[in-house]
């Protein structure tokens, strides 16, 4: 199910400003690949058009090429919803429906999508997603009951499940930790280390200690200065980027000298 992801001197612009420049990168099915560096380096950016998300800002293009599986989610007449359909999303906050139930959260990408579906199915589906969520054991007496209602870290779950009930190739995640206390990060943590056995999954963190655990590979990225466009400087397995990182600003940066 899961998908290799091909990107090719792209550049990403808003408007005239250069956010991003020149990153080219192959990422791995099944794997999980962690973005990192300091603010305002275009993580986020870069890993927004990985689903044309970014494309929600006025003025917001890119040049290059992102294929998935030899597919171009940029060529003529591609629709950007059905790539954010093979390409979920989970955000920094979690971000459930707050007048749908924890139920209708699940189904809310499918309903999107018009997919018609007998109770049955949509039973069924609800439980496979919250159960690969890890959320099923938590909820499944009040699935009725407003997903808002959750913790935080349920939450972020329940967004998680939502994203998957869609049946994407690629999960991408920007910072889903950062808004969370210690025990639900390491939920979350493990929950990825088990999503990778279906899915490719980019994730953008500033936890160095979190990238070295759940990632395969790590790409850092950098900024000359304010105004300047974000650059990857470096992109190796992760066991490699954190004992001996071949640029030097990358070993300044996961050792904790800057950023």
């Amino acid at each position: 199910m899961s998908k290799r992801i091909e990107v090719s001197d792209l550049n990403v612009y808003y408007s005239k400003f250069l956010a991003v420049e020149g990153v080219t990168m192959n990422i791995e099915p099944r794997t999980v690949t962690a973005f990192i560096g300091p603010s305002g380096c275009g993580k986020s950016t870069f890993l927004r058009t990985l689903n044309r998300m970014h494309e929600a800002i006025p003025g917001a293009r890119v040049e290059g090429e992102v294929l998935l599986d030899g597919e171009d989610l940029y060529g003529a007449g591609v629709d950007p919803v059905l790539v954010r359909r093979q390409v979920g999303m989970v955000f920094q906050r979690p971000n459930p429906f707050p007048t749908m139930s924890i139920r209708e959260n699940v189904l809310a990408g499918v309903r999107l999508n018009s997919r018609r579906m007998s109770k049955g199915d949509a039973d069924d589906l609800v439980e496979r997603s919250l159960t690969g969520a890890n959320l099923w054991n938590e909820v499944k007496d009040r699935l009725d009951k407003p997903g808002s209602g959750l913790s935080g870290g349920q939450q972020q779950r329940l967004c998680i499940a939502r994203a998957i009930a869609v049946s994407p190739e690629v999960l991408l995640m920007d910072e889903p930790c950062s808004a969370l206390d210690p025990i639900s990060t390491l939920a979350i943590e493990d929950l990825i280390a088990e999503l990778k056995l279906q899915y490719t999954i980019v994730i953008v963190t500033h936890n160095m200690q979190q990238a070295s655990r759940v990632s395969d590979r790590t790409a850092f990225f950098n900024i000359a200065g304010t105004g300047k466009p974000g650059k990857l400087i470096e992109y190796d397995d992760t066991s490699t980027m954190f004992s001996t990182p071949s640029v030097q600003a990358t070993e300044d940066y996961v050792s904790g000298r800057f950023g």
